[in-house]
């Protein structure tokens, strides 16, 4: 170290610093990945430019990624004095940058302007881009599953579904040597299981959202992040899915964004609507309660919140008193930009899609033209000096089509029937002193002109109403039991099931028949008309089930001089204790019946029956919670096609009676070589047994009796004689007159 002579300090420019820099050394983020450049901004002058970074700014921070005006920079166009279109865009850091990216990419600004965003270090990787061609190597083709696979079953099976503790299991239903269990999974589900309207996709609801599962390997198709989720609603096609949870939407500091996830301005609300193509989301909404709930401390939601068209072309959902809002889909904008204003709204339904109505629509597809619309029924209660009323109108051109006028009302409920061609509004009425409640039945022709209303009068209330699938009969359970309104342990409700059908001739309803002094407060109808299950459901003291044909003597019911309502024959009485759910298998076969643990715990588990109350199988579970019959698609087949079908079903019948014969002898041989298995059995043992009693009796000296060893012998001769029925040959002559 070199000493400087002039003050006596040494020189320290042959000091090594190099390893106190490196320990200390402060790194400068010099990227520029934190820089995006926003395409399709308008292009202004200099007096609007404050005005639209402020609305720039707006958007972005309603998606989650806040900037500040002052963080933008607008390239100018010196000629002109306007804006270039496209501008620059500094955020704190690369995260930020690339979430704004994710976000607003594709942002629609307004209606003329979209935001395209790119990187600002991307320009000089296109730049250096080499543009020589490279053929890509082909990717290995992987055939995805059908999700409708299950529908090809050579068997033509129906499948349910079973929730059992923390199991799940997917079930074929059909004859008993083709039951069997088609998949099973533990802890599939947190909460309940659903299955989509067509029965393409099975969900699961977990604390995180919803899981969308299908085909046959049962994988994972879609997610949707929605947590703590308690109620899913599918459309009617399987395009969108609906759901709710009590705690509102809250959305954390650093949360995952992006189309399918939520962003600050959902926030609150607790309803959102997503695509399930692609699992994005659509649109939130609050949770709507109907009035005099918060007053009385009580919230109370009516579910499904938000009820769809059957074409899923709009989503309505009302304000209590107010309007009827319809959005339409997939943009979910409301349509017409305004809501349908209805004083004193309640309830509304759309009208269902008909077999009459889905021919039309494909008849106008194929030559262009529009011939259905949907349609709304939709009341409101008494107000003041002004008269309940009851109307339908049509969607979108929002035409009053029939408007009904109702005194007394109390309460009003819509029942379509499934075709659409009738709508029943059953009113409850009240008299004048408001002490008793009656009904009536307001039904409207909607196929017919100017929409005629039929009414049924009735003395008694009713508890149950249900369209029969595709006719004109309904069923109805009505009771004038003291007990009705304050049910307790114990007490059994004496209850009317009446059924009432369409009289053609005089536009008119006609009562069939009247099955009185039951205690049945479920109506179940086969999926296919004609059979009904009457049930008394979710009472600890009655569980009887009874089984009846509408149509049981089918030709002497067409003949004119039949008595009305002659046709119905009761078939069969079943039993299943503390049931708590009743349903149909689509094809209108079986009829499944629950006791759920969510109810009771009293003797849990599921039965099946037949369509005429014969039991197939029942099992005794312990924490069963829930049986599920997976729905079935519309089917592909034309009208022609079906009635060929019909013609000639002695041919196709023929070929199943065969294969129920082949399969009949294959259980007699099998169970004649089981019982001859148990025969030969017994019968060694019994020779084994004597050889060691004459081998203890020798030890001791004594010799078998002649007539004793004689008698043995021919006991031990036994003679099987099996009578076997075999059908040689079988034919059948039919005789034309």
């Amino acid at each position: 170290m070199a000493v400087n002579g002039v003050n006596g300090f040494h020189d320290d420019e042959d000091i090594d610093y190099s390893d106190i820099e490196a320990k200390y050394q402060i790194e400068h983020d010099e990227g520029l990945d934190n820089i995006l450049i926003v395409d399709g901004v308008p292009v202004i002058d200099k007096s609007k430019l404050e005005k639209l970074l402020q609305k720039i700014s707006k958007d972005f921070s309603r998606k989650g990624c806040p900037i500040k005006p002052e963080n933008m920079t607008v390239p100018w166009n010196d000629s002109n004095g306007k804006s270039k279109g496209f501008l620059f865009m500094e955020f704190k850091n690369a995260d930020d940058a690339s979430r704004a990216l994710t976000m607003m990419n594709g942002h629609p600004f307004d209606a003329k302007h979209v935001f395209f965003i790119n990187r600002f270090t991307d320009f000089e990787r296109y730049l250096k881009l080499d543009e020589t061609y490279v053929e890509p190597e082909p990717e290995e083709y992987v055939p995805k599953e059908h999700l409708r696979a299950w529908l090809g079953d050579p068997l033509g099976r129906d499948q349910y579904a079973t929730y059992r503790g923390d199991e799940v299991e997917i079930h074929w239903q059909g004859k008993p040597s083709q039951c069997e269990v088609s998949y099973s999974k533990t802890n599939w589900t947190d909460l309940y299981l659903s299955w989509s309207p067509m029965g393409t996709y099975f969900a699961t609801l977990h604390r995180q959202g919803v899981r969308l599962w299908g085909g046959p390997s049962w994988e994972p198709q879609q997610r949707f992040a929605h947590p703590l989720v308690k109620l899913i609603d599918f459309s009617p096609n399987e395009q969108y899915l609906v759901t709710w949870s009590y705690d509102p939407i809250v959305v954390r500091e650093g949360a995952e964004q992006g189309p399918q996830f939520f962003s600050p301005e959902d926030e609150g609300n607790s309803i959102a609507v997503w695509d399930i193509r692609t699992g994005n989301l659509l649109r939130t909404f609050p949770s709507v309660h109907p009035e005099g709930d918060e007053a009385s401390g009580k919230k109370q939601m009516a579910w499904p919140a938000l009820k769809w068209s059957p074409d899923d072309k709009y989503v309505a959902r009302a304000t209590p008193g107010q309007q009827i809002s319809v959005y339409e889909l997939p943009g979910m904008g409301l349509q017409g930009k305004k809501s349908i204003k209805i004083d004193g709204v309640v309830d509304f339904e759309w009208c269902p899609l008909g077999d009459r109505d889905r021919e039309e629509m494909e008849k106008g597809a194929a030559k262009g033209k529009k011939t259905w619309e949907n349609m709304i029924a939709f009341w409101t209660p008494e107000v003041q000096n002004q008269p309940a009323r009851v109307s339908l109108i049509n969607f979108p051109t929002r035409e009053t089509l029939r408007s009904k006028n109702l005194f007394n009302v109390s309460e009003c409920k819509l029942y379509w029937q499934n075709q659409g061609d009738f709508l029943c509004v059953k009113v409850d009425r009240h008299t004048k002193t408001k002490k008793s409640i009656f009904c009536n039945l307001e039904i409207f022709r909607v196929r017919e002109k100017d929409c005629p209303v039929e009414v049924v009068e009735l003395k008694d209330t009713v508890t149950d109403f249900s369209w029969e699938p595709k006719g004109e009969r309904f069923a109805l359970v009505s009771s004038n039991d003291p007990n009705l309104g304050n049910p307790g342990p114990g007490i059994t409700i004496k209850t009317d099931v009446s059924f009432y059908q369409h009289e053609r001739s005089k536009g008119n309803f006609k009562l069939l028949k009247t099955l009185p002094a039951r205690t049945s407060n479920t109506v179940r109808w086969s999926p296919r008309g004609r059979h009904v299950v009457l049930a008394t459901v979710g009472s600890s003291s009655k569980s009887e089930l009874e089984f009846w044909d509408l149509d049981f003597t089918v030709e002497e019911t067409r003949k004119e001089s039949t008595p009305w309502g002659s046709g119905i024959q009761h078939l069969g009485t079943a039993d299943h204790y503390a049931v708590t759910d009743a349903e149909w298998d689509p094809s209108g076969r079986y009829l499944a019946t629950s006791a759920s643990a969510w109810r009771h715990t009293l003797e849990n588990g599921y039965a099946i029956w037949d369509f005429r109350g014969q039991e197939l199988e029942k099992q005794i579970l312990d924490r069963f919670k829930q049986f599920l019959w997976r729905p079935r698609p519309p089917s592909l087949l034309s009208k022609e096609e079906q009635k060929k079908i019909r013609r000639n079903l002695k041919e196709y019948s023929r070929a199943f009676e065969e294969e129920d014969a082949a399969e009949e002898s294959n259980v007699s041989a099998e169970l004649i070589a089981h019982r001859k298995r148990l025969v030969d059995e017994w019968n060694a043992w019994r020779v084994r047994c004597r050889e060691e009693v004459a081998d203890e009796r020798r030890g001791r000296g004594k010799k078998e009796e002649p007539a004793k060893e004689q008698a043995l012998q021919e006991e031990a001769k036994e003679e099987i004689e099996v009578w076997i029925d075999e059908v040689v040959e079988q034919i059948e002559e039919e005789v034309v007159e």
